[in-house]
């Protein structure tokens, strides 16, 4: 299917080296970005679906780098259906499993939990909610996994391992699991902060640079953060990519981008929700933290760069082809603007003042999820709409 955004106020790209583009139309063919630039005809001809965004402006599908996914559109540890879904909503458009630790009697032996993360990584390669694409099955690190275990896992399509709730006597027992993880080509994670739940471990500065993981999840403290003295440390010492979570420090999130921020290291930078957990289901989580950047702390960064940290590093982190508006990446697209009502007529400038944008359409794969109106943000100011439809589809959302 061939589809099109036409009448963009502009595009933010997801880029850090070109975070913004004045181009004003995005088309999509097979899943896949065909054309960033202007409307001509060549470029439209073939589209059976046209969305005019009325000047709203286009980001990148928001990639949501630490969600605790079990099996299915559901949470057990809040009891909800359906969130992931509610989560496209939000502009959401890739969830990246931190780990099916709340799998309600999860496994801890080798065989276990290495049968899990198979399972959960197969489950959803077909099973796509909302239009969500979704990167299941990561590898619980626990005493016992052999490099066989890893290779096992590796060839069943598991790419991702965590460390943080296995049975080890100290932090630094998980160094040769994640060097294992690493050797087969899995992306290493490791818990930061305080014990969020029994059974998990406190892990901090010493434990990281040790370790050398890919990323610090929830650098910022899932929910509790480490003290302040180890932020330098990770930042100067070690090339980690640094994770804030909605759902864990606000002050520490802030210090955290500043500290990057002020060694031009931006790029290493991810935002995510941790969600769902105590802290609850939140569909705009990734909004609201982006917000709080682009609004807070001592030199709060601009919209375009705060985007990016949600969408283009976390594709780069973690080897995804979404995350950037450019010919040849997927075509995962959402369009926001302010909302009807608040004290800004722009959505960049919106961010800047501290308010959530409205999320006026979301598209995966190029299929528009919804056009007009999200259950979960405002109503957008401008009218985006559907221009042209030759599909037996309805792209309205169902009501607040």
């Amino acid at each position: 299917m061939k589809t099109a955004i036409t009448g963009l106020g502009g595009i933010v790209t997801g880029d850090l080296s070109a975070p913004a583009s004045r181009a004003d139309t995005i088309v999509m063919e097979h899943g896949l970005i065909t054309h960033v630039g202007s409307a001509d005809s060549s470029a439209l001809n073939g589209c059976a679906v046209v969305v005019d965004a009325a000047g709203a402006i286009a980001i990148p599908g928001l990639i949501d780098s630490h969600v605790h996914i079990t099996f299915g559109d559901y949470t057990p540890r809040q009891r909800t259906v359906g969130f992931l879904e509610s989560y496209v909503q939000g502009g959401i458009t890739t969830a990246i499993s931190a780990s099916e630790v709340h799998v309600p009697g999860r496994p801890k032996d080798p065989a276990g939990v290495k049968a899990l993360a198979i399972a959960a990584h197969k489950s959803f390669l077909e099973f796509r909610p909302g239009g969500m694409r979704v990167h299941a099955g990561s590898i619980i690190l626990e005493p016992g996994l052999t490099e066989s275990d890893f290779a096992e896992a590796a060839a069943a399509g598991v790419w991702l391992a965590k460390a943080g709730f296995g049975a080890f006597d100290t932090p630094f027992d998980y160094a040769e699991p994640v060097r294992l993880a690493r050797a087969h080509g899995m992306i290493t994670t490791v818990h930061t902060g305080g014990s969020s739940i029994p059974g998990s471990s406190g892990i901090w500065a010493d434990h990281l640079l040790a370790l050398q993981p890919d990323v610090s999840f929830h650098v910022n403290g899932g929910p509790v953060a480490m003290p302040d003295r180890d932020f330098p440390r990770l930042v100067g010492d070690s090339k980690i990519a640094l994770q804030v979570c909605t759902a864990g420090n606000l002050r520490t999130t802030l210090y955290t981008a500043q500290l990057l921020a002020e060694s031009g290291q931006l790029e290493r930078l991810l935002i995510a929700t941790d969600t769902p957990t105590g802290s609850g289901v939140m569909p705009l989580g990734m909004l609201y933290t982006v917000t709080h950047l682009a609004s807070l702390g001592r030199v709060p960064l601009a919209p375009e760069i705060a985007i990016a940290a949600a969408t283009g590093n976390n594709a780069r982190v973690y080897r995804l082809n979404s995350g950037i508006i450019a010919p040849g990446r997927d075509a995962d697209v959402v369009i926001i603007d302010a909302s009807l009502g608040g004290s800004t007529d722009h959505a960049l400038d919106a961010i800047r003042n501290g308010d959530i944008p409205a999320v006026a359409s979301v598209f995966t794969a190029g299929r528009p999820r919804f056009v007009g109106k999200s259950r979960n943000t405002p109503e957008s100011i401008r009218k985006v709409r559907v221009a042209k439809n030759e599909l037996p589809f309805d792209f309205s959302s169902t009501s607040h």
